[in-house]
Protein backbone atom coordinates (compact mmCIF):
# COMPACT_ATOMS: atom_id res chain seq x y z
CA UNK A 1 0.00 0.00 0.00
CA UNK A 2 2.83 2.60 1.05
CA UNK A 3 5.19 1.63 -1.89
CA UNK A 4 2.24 2.34 -4.34
CA UNK A 5 1.48 5.40 -2.54
CA UNK A 6 5.51 6.67 -3.24
CA UNK A 7 4.72 6.09 -6.69
CA UNK A 8 2.09 7.78 -6.60
CA UNK A 9 3.83 11.00 -5.61
CA UNK A 10 6.47 10.94 -7.90
CA UNK A 11 4.22 10.05 -10.76
CA UNK A 12 2.21 13.52 -10.17
CA UNK A 13 5.49 15.34 -9.06
CA UNK A 14 6.99 14.83 -12.87
CA UNK A 15 3.53 15.35 -13.97
CA UNK A 16 3.98 18.56 -13.10
CA UNK A 17 0.35 20.72 -13.09
CA UNK A 18 -0.35 22.17 -10.23
CA UNK A 19 -2.83 24.68 -9.39
CA UNK A 20 -2.09 25.79 -5.57
CA UNK A 21 0.49 27.92 -4.64
CA UNK A 22 2.98 29.63 -4.88
CA UNK A 23 4.23 32.72 -4.44
CA UNK A 24 6.05 34.69 -6.06
CA UNK A 25 5.15 38.42 -6.33
CA UNK A 26 3.47 39.39 -9.28
CA UNK A 27 5.01 40.11 -11.94
CA UNK A 28 4.21 43.55 -13.72
CA UNK A 29 5.33 42.63 -17.26
CA UNK A 30 2.51 40.23 -17.62
CA UNK A 31 -0.07 41.91 -19.90
CA UNK A 32 -2.99 39.25 -19.88
CA UNK A 33 -6.66 39.20 -20.82
CA UNK A 34 -8.07 38.45 -17.69
CA UNK A 35 -6.88 38.44 -13.65
CA UNK A 36 -8.66 37.55 -10.87
CA UNK A 37 -8.39 37.65 -7.22
CA UNK A 38 -9.39 34.85 -4.90
CA UNK A 39 -9.94 35.14 -1.12
CA UNK A 40 -8.86 33.09 1.34
CA UNK A 41 -12.35 31.71 2.70
CA UNK A 42 -12.67 30.82 -1.44
CA UNK A 43 -9.69 28.96 -1.45
CA UNK A 44 -10.77 27.18 1.77
CA UNK A 45 -14.39 26.40 0.86
CA UNK A 46 -12.87 25.12 -2.76
CA UNK A 47 -10.29 22.98 -1.21
CA UNK A 48 -12.59 21.88 1.75
CA UNK A 49 -14.62 20.39 -0.50
CA UNK A 50 -12.22 18.97 -2.74
CA UNK A 51 -10.23 17.15 -0.09
CA UNK A 52 -12.86 16.77 2.41
CA UNK A 53 -16.70 16.43 0.98
CA UNK A 54 -15.72 14.52 -2.24
CA UNK A 55 -13.90 12.03 0.00
CA UNK A 56 -10.74 12.27 -1.40
CA UNK A 57 -8.80 12.02 1.54
CA UNK A 58 -10.43 9.75 3.66
CA UNK A 59 -10.26 7.47 0.19
CA UNK A 60 -6.48 7.56 0.16
CA UNK A 61 -6.20 7.18 3.87
CA UNK A 62 -8.25 4.26 3.56
CA UNK A 63 -6.54 1.13 4.81
CA UNK A 64 -2.99 2.94 5.75
CA UNK A 65 -1.54 0.07 7.42
CA UNK A 66 1.04 1.00 10.33
CA UNK A 67 4.41 -1.07 11.42
CA UNK A 68 4.36 -3.68 14.01
CA UNK A 69 4.37 -2.21 17.76
CA UNK A 70 6.36 -4.52 20.24
CA UNK A 71 7.25 -3.52 23.82
CA UNK A 72 7.54 -5.08 27.07
CA UNK A 73 5.81 -3.56 30.69
CA UNK A 74 2.38 -5.16 29.76
CA UNK A 75 0.22 -6.97 31.61
CA UNK A 76 2.58 -8.44 34.65
CA UNK A 77 5.39 -7.26 32.66
CA UNK A 78 4.65 -9.71 29.91
CA UNK A 79 5.76 -8.93 26.48
CA UNK A 80 3.28 -6.85 24.69
CA UNK A 81 2.63 -6.74 20.44
CA UNK A 82 0.42 -5.11 18.40
CA UNK A 83 -0.03 -5.86 14.64
CA UNK A 84 -2.41 -5.29 11.71
CA UNK A 85 -3.02 -2.24 13.17
CA UNK A 86 -4.27 0.01 9.83
CA UNK A 87 -7.05 2.98 9.71
CA UNK A 88 -10.96 2.55 9.55
CA UNK A 89 -11.44 6.15 9.04
CA UNK A 90 -10.96 9.53 9.66
CA UNK A 91 -13.08 11.13 11.64
CA UNK A 92 -14.32 14.54 11.74
CA UNK A 93 -11.72 15.97 9.07
CA UNK A 94 -11.53 19.68 9.10
CA UNK A 95 -9.44 22.19 6.63
CA UNK A 96 -8.61 25.39 7.32
CA UNK A 97 -5.80 27.53 4.84
CA UNK A 98 -3.65 30.86 5.43
CA UNK A 99 -2.67 32.57 2.55
CA UNK A 100 1.61 33.46 2.86
CA UNK A 101 2.27 36.45 1.29
CA UNK A 102 5.60 35.45 -1.13
CA UNK A 103 5.40 31.80 -0.03
CA UNK A 104 2.44 30.47 -0.72
CA UNK A 105 -0.77 28.58 0.23
CA UNK A 106 -0.31 26.80 4.04
CA UNK A 107 -3.05 24.18 4.44
CA UNK A 108 -3.49 22.60 8.00
CA UNK A 109 -5.92 19.34 7.85
CA UNK A 110 -7.16 18.31 11.64
CA UNK A 111 -9.03 14.57 11.86
CA UNK A 112 -9.48 11.66 14.21
CA UNK A 113 -8.13 8.64 13.00
CA UNK A 114 -9.52 4.98 13.92
CA UNK A 115 -7.37 2.72 13.96
CA UNK A 116 -7.68 -0.69 14.82
CA UNK A 117 -5.49 -4.25 15.13
CA UNK A 118 -5.06 -7.35 17.18
CA UNK A 119 -2.78 -6.59 20.86
CA UNK A 120 -0.69 -9.50 22.34
CA UNK A 121 -0.22 -9.14 25.94
CA UNK A 122 1.63 -12.27 26.78
CA UNK A 123 -0.47 -15.05 25.92
CA UNK A 124 -3.41 -12.91 26.39
CA UNK A 125 -4.87 -11.89 22.72
CA UNK A 126 -6.91 -9.12 22.21
CA UNK A 127 -8.37 -6.57 19.52
CA UNK A 128 -7.27 -3.20 20.08
CA UNK A 129 -8.75 0.30 18.89
CA UNK A 130 -6.98 3.79 19.07
CA UNK A 131 -8.09 7.22 18.13
CA UNK A 132 -5.99 9.40 17.77
CA UNK A 133 -6.15 13.46 16.83
CA UNK A 134 -3.63 15.09 14.29
CA UNK A 135 -3.20 17.93 12.69
CA UNK A 136 -0.96 18.26 9.37
CA UNK A 137 0.49 20.98 7.81
CA UNK A 138 1.98 21.58 4.71
CA UNK A 139 3.31 24.58 3.03
CA UNK A 140 2.56 24.47 -0.77
CA UNK A 141 4.63 25.91 -3.19
CA UNK A 142 4.53 27.02 -7.25
CA UNK A 143 7.79 27.08 -9.56
CA UNK A 144 8.91 26.84 -12.84
CA UNK A 145 6.17 28.27 -14.98
CA UNK A 146 6.35 27.17 -18.42
CA UNK A 147 3.51 26.86 -21.18
CA UNK A 148 0.63 27.68 -18.91
CA UNK A 149 1.69 25.18 -15.94
CA UNK A 150 3.83 24.84 -12.91
CA UNK A 151 5.52 22.78 -10.41
CA UNK A 152 4.11 22.16 -7.46
CA UNK A 153 7.13 21.90 -4.35
CA UNK A 154 5.50 20.91 -0.79
CA UNK A 155 7.56 22.05 2.49
CA UNK A 156 7.90 21.68 5.65
CA UNK A 157 4.59 18.93 6.27
CA UNK A 158 4.38 18.83 9.89
CA UNK A 159 1.82 16.24 11.53
CA UNK A 160 1.45 16.77 14.93
CA UNK A 161 -0.56 13.90 17.41
CA UNK A 162 -2.79 14.88 19.73
CA UNK A 163 -5.07 13.28 22.57
CA UNK A 164 -4.61 9.56 22.16
CA UNK A 165 -7.24 6.82 23.38
CA UNK A 166 -6.43 3.21 23.54
CA UNK A 167 -9.18 0.72 23.86
CA UNK A 168 -9.27 -3.18 24.21
CA UNK A 169 -12.18 -5.08 24.92
CA UNK A 170 -10.89 -6.43 27.95
CA UNK A 171 -9.29 -3.57 29.35
CA UNK A 172 -6.13 -5.02 30.46
CA UNK A 173 -3.68 -2.53 28.96
CA UNK A 174 -1.09 -0.93 31.31
CA UNK A 175 -0.24 2.59 31.40
CA UNK A 176 3.61 1.91 30.38
CA UNK A 177 2.12 0.17 27.38
CA UNK A 178 0.11 3.58 26.52
CA UNK A 179 3.40 5.29 26.51
CA UNK A 180 4.69 2.63 24.52
CA UNK A 181 2.11 3.16 21.73
CA UNK A 182 1.67 6.74 22.22
CA UNK A 183 5.56 6.94 20.96
CA UNK A 184 5.46 4.15 18.30
CA UNK A 185 2.52 6.58 16.55
CA UNK A 186 4.74 10.08 17.46
CA UNK A 187 7.53 8.09 15.68
CA UNK A 188 6.08 6.41 12.44
CA UNK A 189 2.49 8.50 11.84
CA UNK A 190 4.17 11.57 10.34
CA UNK A 191 5.86 9.51 7.74
CA UNK A 192 2.55 7.64 6.52
CA UNK A 193 0.54 10.69 6.50
CA UNK A 194 2.51 13.63 4.85
CA UNK A 195 3.15 11.16 1.25
CA UNK A 196 -0.81 10.44 1.44
CA UNK A 197 -1.00 14.45 1.66
CA UNK A 198 0.98 14.84 -0.87
CA UNK A 199 -0.97 12.85 -3.61
CA UNK A 200 -4.31 14.36 -2.28
CA UNK A 201 -2.67 17.68 -2.90
CA UNK A 202 -1.22 16.89 -6.36
CA UNK A 203 -5.06 15.13 -7.22
CA UNK A 204 -6.74 18.27 -6.57
CA UNK A 205 -4.10 20.13 -8.71
CA UNK A 206 -4.63 18.87 -11.01
CA UNK A 207 -8.33 18.92 -11.20
CA UNK A 208 -8.49 22.85 -10.29
CA UNK A 209 -5.96 23.22 -12.83
CA UNK A 210 -8.82 21.85 -15.28
CA UNK A 211 -10.54 24.98 -14.70
CA UNK A 212 -8.16 27.08 -15.16
CA UNK A 213 -7.03 25.56 -18.66
CA UNK A 214 -9.50 25.06 -20.70
CA UNK A 215 -10.86 24.90 -24.57
CA UNK A 216 -14.16 26.43 -24.47
CA UNK A 217 -16.66 26.65 -27.30
CA UNK A 218 -18.24 29.98 -28.52
CA UNK A 219 -21.54 28.46 -30.55
CA UNK A 220 -20.28 27.89 -33.71
CA UNK A 221 -17.70 30.41 -34.05
CA UNK A 222 -14.69 28.91 -32.59
CA UNK A 223 -13.03 28.68 -28.98
CA UNK A 224 -11.63 30.60 -26.54
CA UNK A 225 -8.40 28.76 -25.27
CA UNK A 226 -8.27 29.91 -20.97
CA UNK A 227 -4.76 29.00 -19.63
CA UNK A 228 -2.67 30.26 -17.04
CA UNK A 229 -0.36 33.45 -18.28
CA UNK A 230 2.13 33.04 -15.48
CA UNK A 231 2.59 32.02 -11.82
CA UNK A 232 0.12 32.68 -9.74
CA UNK A 233 0.71 35.23 -6.90
CA UNK A 234 -0.21 35.64 -2.87
CA UNK A 235 -0.75 38.21 -0.54
CA UNK A 236 -2.36 38.18 2.71
CA UNK A 237 -5.72 38.88 1.19
CA UNK A 238 -5.92 36.99 -1.94
CA UNK A 239 -4.44 34.41 -4.56
CA UNK A 240 -4.08 36.18 -7.69
CA UNK A 241 -4.06 34.65 -10.96
CA UNK A 242 -3.18 36.15 -14.56
CA UNK A 243 -5.29 34.28 -17.25
CA UNK A 244 -4.64 33.94 -20.85
CA UNK A 245 -7.86 33.66 -23.58
CA UNK A 246 -6.67 32.97 -26.79
CA UNK A 247 -9.39 33.55 -29.37
CA UNK A 248 -9.94 31.23 -32.25
CA UNK A 249 -11.87 31.64 -34.87
CA UNK A 250 -13.35 27.91 -36.95
CA UNK A 251 -10.40 26.78 -38.56
CA UNK A 252 -8.06 27.25 -35.86
CA UNK A 253 -6.73 31.45 -36.99
CA UNK A 254 -6.65 33.35 -33.42
CA UNK A 255 -7.77 36.81 -33.30
CA UNK A 256 -4.91 38.99 -31.58
CA UNK A 257 -5.87 41.06 -28.92
CA UNK A 258 -3.26 43.71 -26.88
CA UNK A 259 -3.33 43.87 -23.15
CA UNK A 260 -2.15 46.80 -20.71
CA UNK A 261 -2.10 46.86 -17.22
CA UNK A 262 -5.21 47.26 -14.54
CA UNK A 263 -5.33 47.38 -11.49
CA UNK A 264 -8.51 44.80 -10.31
CA UNK A 265 -10.72 46.39 -6.98
CA UNK A 266 -9.99 45.28 -3.93
CA UNK A 267 -11.88 41.82 -2.74
CA UNK A 268 -13.55 43.24 0.28
CA UNK A 269 -16.45 40.64 1.54
CA UNK A 270 -16.24 39.01 -1.83
CA UNK A 271 -15.29 35.40 -2.78
CA UNK A 272 -13.86 35.84 -6.29
CA UNK A 273 -13.08 38.90 -8.20
CA UNK A 274 -12.30 38.51 -12.32
CA UNK A 275 -11.50 40.92 -14.48
CA UNK A 276 -12.00 41.03 -18.35
CA UNK A 277 -9.81 43.48 -20.23
CA UNK A 278 -11.05 45.63 -22.86
CA UNK A 279 -8.74 44.20 -25.66
CA UNK A 280 -9.71 40.36 -25.18
CA UNK A 281 -13.61 41.58 -24.93
CA UNK A 282 -12.81 43.16 -28.20
CA UNK A 283 -11.37 39.69 -29.47
CA UNK A 284 -14.34 38.27 -28.43
CA UNK A 285 -16.56 40.53 -30.12
CA UNK A 286 -15.19 40.25 -33.40
CA UNK A 287 -15.67 36.24 -33.39
CA UNK A 288 -19.00 36.61 -31.94
CA UNK A 289 -20.29 39.47 -34.57
CA UNK A 290 -19.72 37.79 -37.62
CA UNK A 291 -23.26 39.66 -39.92
CA UNK A 292 -23.44 38.18 -43.56
CA UNK A 293 -24.73 41.10 -45.94
CA UNK A 294 -28.21 41.68 -45.70
CA UNK A 295 -30.29 42.50 -48.75
CA UNK A 296 -33.86 42.91 -49.26
CA UNK A 297 -36.74 45.34 -50.69
CA UNK A 298 -37.94 48.29 -48.78
CA UNK A 299 -40.86 47.49 -48.14
CA UNK A 300 -43.62 47.74 -44.55
CA UNK A 301 -43.28 44.22 -44.48
CA UNK A 302 -39.97 44.66 -43.59
CA UNK A 303 -39.28 48.13 -42.23
CA UNK A 304 -42.36 50.10 -40.86
CA UNK A 305 -40.34 53.25 -41.82
CA UNK A 306 -40.35 51.95 -45.37
CA UNK A 307 -42.47 54.79 -47.15
CA UNK A 308 -41.29 57.72 -44.97
CA UNK A 309 -37.22 56.14 -46.31
CA UNK A 310 -38.15 56.17 -49.93
CA UNK A 311 -40.33 59.59 -50.24
CA UNK A 312 -37.00 61.00 -48.19
CA UNK A 313 -34.66 59.54 -50.47
CA UNK A 314 -36.76 60.67 -53.80
CA UNK A 315 -36.79 64.23 -52.44
CA UNK A 316 -32.75 63.92 -52.87
CA UNK A 317 -32.94 62.76 -56.55
CA UNK A 318 -31.78 65.42 -58.51
CA UNK A 319 -34.55 66.30 -60.97
CA UNK A 320 -33.05 65.30 -64.18
CA UNK A 321 -32.57 61.32 -63.34
CA UNK A 322 -35.26 60.40 -65.31
CA UNK A 323 -34.18 56.50 -64.69
CA UNK A 324 -34.07 57.33 -60.48
CA UNK A 325 -37.98 57.24 -60.59
CA UNK A 326 -40.89 55.14 -60.51
CA UNK A 327 -43.30 53.05 -58.55
CA UNK A 328 -40.91 49.99 -57.62
CA UNK A 329 -39.87 50.12 -54.14
CA UNK A 330 -35.93 50.34 -53.70
CA UNK A 331 -33.40 47.99 -52.13
CA UNK A 332 -31.00 48.11 -49.41
CA UNK A 333 -28.20 46.14 -48.85
CA UNK A 334 -26.78 46.46 -45.14
CA UNK A 335 -23.12 45.39 -44.39
CA UNK A 336 -20.92 45.63 -41.30
CA UNK A 337 -17.45 47.41 -42.14
CA UNK A 338 -14.86 46.14 -39.62
CA UNK A 339 -14.85 44.94 -36.65
CA UNK A 340 -16.66 46.16 -33.60
CA UNK A 341 -14.92 47.83 -30.54
CA UNK A 342 -16.31 47.72 -26.68
CA UNK A 343 -15.11 51.18 -25.05
CA UNK A 344 -15.26 50.29 -21.69
CA UNK A 345 -15.86 53.59 -19.28
CA UNK A 346 -16.25 54.39 -15.57
CA UNK A 347 -19.72 52.47 -15.31
CA UNK A 348 -20.22 52.72 -18.79
CA UNK A 349 -19.68 50.49 -21.76
CA UNK A 350 -20.01 51.31 -25.67
CA UNK A 351 -19.74 49.50 -28.70
CA UNK A 352 -18.80 51.20 -31.66
CA UNK A 353 -19.61 49.37 -35.03
CA UNK A 354 -19.95 51.27 -38.53
CA UNK A 355 -22.37 49.81 -41.35
CA UNK A 356 -22.45 50.37 -44.94
CA UNK A 357 -25.94 51.01 -46.43
CA UNK A 358 -26.02 50.69 -50.24
CA UNK A 359 -29.55 52.03 -51.71
CA UNK A 360 -29.97 51.14 -55.24
CA UNK A 361 -32.38 50.40 -57.82
CA UNK A 362 -32.65 47.29 -59.86
CA UNK A 363 -34.52 47.90 -63.06
CA UNK A 364 -36.20 44.42 -65.01
CA UNK A 365 -34.78 45.53 -67.96
CA UNK A 366 -31.35 47.50 -66.97
CA UNK A 367 -28.17 47.04 -64.61
CA UNK A 368 -27.91 48.30 -60.59
CA UNK A 369 -28.38 51.71 -60.43
CA UNK A 370 -26.96 52.74 -56.98
CA UNK A 371 -28.61 55.82 -55.56
CA UNK A 372 -26.49 55.91 -52.08
CA UNK A 373 -23.99 54.31 -50.58
CA UNK A 374 -24.25 55.62 -46.79
CA UNK A 375 -21.78 54.87 -43.92
CA UNK A 376 -23.40 54.50 -40.66
CA UNK A 377 -21.13 54.94 -37.54
CA UNK A 378 -23.78 53.71 -34.78
CA UNK A 379 -22.59 53.76 -30.99
CA UNK A 380 -24.73 51.53 -29.09
CA UNK A 381 -25.21 50.93 -25.41
CA UNK A 382 -23.85 47.69 -23.60
CA UNK A 383 -25.97 46.80 -20.99
CA UNK A 384 -24.26 43.29 -19.40
CA UNK A 385 -25.31 40.62 -17.56
CA UNK A 386 -24.31 36.90 -16.57
CA UNK A 387 -26.05 34.15 -17.37
CA UNK A 388 -25.34 30.84 -15.90
CA UNK A 389 -21.52 31.31 -16.51
CA UNK A 390 -21.64 33.11 -19.53
CA UNK A 391 -21.19 37.23 -20.21
CA UNK A 392 -23.72 38.64 -22.31
CA UNK A 393 -24.09 41.78 -23.83
CA UNK A 394 -27.78 43.75 -24.53
CA UNK A 395 -27.51 46.41 -26.99
CA UNK A 396 -29.38 49.64 -27.77
CA UNK A 397 -28.80 52.62 -30.36
CA UNK A 398 -27.17 55.26 -28.01
CA UNK A 399 -25.75 57.24 -31.15
CA UNK A 400 -25.59 57.45 -35.11
CA UNK A 401 -23.42 59.39 -37.03
CA UNK A 402 -24.41 59.17 -40.87
CA UNK A 403 -21.72 59.81 -44.10
CA UNK A 404 -22.35 59.75 -47.32
CA UNK A 405 -19.59 57.41 -49.25
CA UNK A 406 -21.21 57.45 -52.92
CA UNK A 407 -23.96 58.30 -55.42
CA UNK A 408 -24.09 57.64 -58.89
CA UNK A 409 -26.98 59.97 -59.67
CA UNK A 410 -25.80 62.77 -57.78
CA UNK A 411 -26.96 63.54 -54.29
CA UNK A 412 -25.00 65.36 -52.24
CA UNK A 413 -27.16 66.26 -49.07
CA UNK A 414 -28.25 63.18 -46.50
CA UNK A 415 -28.67 64.91 -43.16
CA UNK A 416 -32.62 64.30 -43.77
CA UNK A 417 -31.85 60.74 -43.85
CA UNK A 418 -29.90 60.39 -40.73
CA UNK A 419 -33.73 59.35 -38.43
CA UNK A 420 -35.01 57.23 -40.90
CA UNK A 421 -31.60 55.10 -41.51
CA UNK A 422 -31.14 54.80 -37.29
CA UNK A 423 -34.87 53.25 -37.24
CA UNK A 424 -33.80 51.44 -40.60
CA UNK A 425 -30.67 49.84 -38.16
CA UNK A 426 -32.59 49.32 -35.07
CA UNK A 427 -36.00 47.37 -36.96
CA UNK A 428 -33.12 44.98 -39.44
CA UNK A 429 -29.95 44.96 -38.14
CA UNK A 430 -29.35 45.32 -34.65
CA UNK A 431 -31.65 42.52 -33.42
CA UNK A 432 -29.11 40.50 -35.66
CA UNK A 433 -26.58 41.64 -33.57
CA UNK A 434 -28.39 41.00 -30.24
CA UNK A 435 -28.87 37.50 -31.60
CA UNK A 436 -25.25 36.72 -32.56
CA UNK A 437 -24.20 38.00 -28.92
CA UNK A 438 -26.98 36.40 -27.28
CA UNK A 439 -24.76 33.46 -27.16
CA UNK A 440 -22.85 35.01 -24.30
CA UNK A 441 -19.22 34.98 -23.69
CA UNK A 442 -17.94 31.87 -21.98
CA UNK A 443 -16.07 32.56 -18.65
CA UNK A 444 -13.25 30.82 -17.06
CA UNK A 445 -14.75 28.25 -14.39
CA UNK A 446 -12.08 29.19 -11.65
CA UNK A 447 -11.94 26.39 -9.27
CA UNK A 448 -14.95 25.77 -9.77
CA UNK A 449 -16.57 28.42 -7.95
CA UNK A 450 -19.88 29.13 -9.34
CA UNK A 451 -21.39 32.73 -10.33
CA UNK A 452 -23.98 33.15 -8.32
CA UNK A 453 -25.71 36.53 -6.93
CA UNK A 454 -23.05 38.52 -9.16
CA UNK A 455 -22.28 42.45 -9.21
CA UNK A 456 -20.90 44.04 -12.49
CA UNK A 457 -18.98 46.85 -12.22
CA UNK A 458 -17.25 48.62 -15.31
CA UNK A 459 -13.94 50.77 -15.22
CA UNK A 460 -11.72 52.39 -17.93
CA UNK A 461 -10.69 49.49 -19.91
CA UNK A 462 -11.49 46.84 -17.49
CA UNK A 463 -15.05 44.71 -16.68
CA UNK A 464 -15.24 43.56 -13.85
CA UNK A 465 -17.56 40.61 -12.06
CA UNK A 466 -17.82 40.24 -8.53
CA UNK A 467 -18.82 36.78 -6.91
Amino acid sequence: MQQGNLLDVTMLKRFGIIFFCSLLSPSQEVLSGLSCAVSPGAMQNVLSDAIIQNGLLQQHLQGLVLPNIVGDGGLLNSPTSITGLHLVKSRLPKLSVVLLPGIGVQLTIAAKLELSGNCLVGLLSDLIDILVDVNITANVKCTNFESGTVQVVIEDCLCILGAIKIKILSGLLSLSVNEIVLNQLRATLPGLLCPVVDIVINLVNIQLMGTLNAVIPVGTAGTIHYQLASLPFTSGLFLGLDLDGAVKQVGGSIIPHESSASALPPLLDKLLVLGLRQSFLNAVLSLLIQIPPQTFTCTPEVFSGASRLQEAITTLVPAGCSTCRGTSPLSIKLTLSGNPLILLEENKATVELSVMIQVFVQHLDGPILNLLLLKADLGLNAQVSIAGSRLVLGLSLGSTSLSLESSDVGISSISDLKPHCSSLLVETFLPLINGALGIGIPLPNVLGIPLIKVDVQIFAGLLVILV
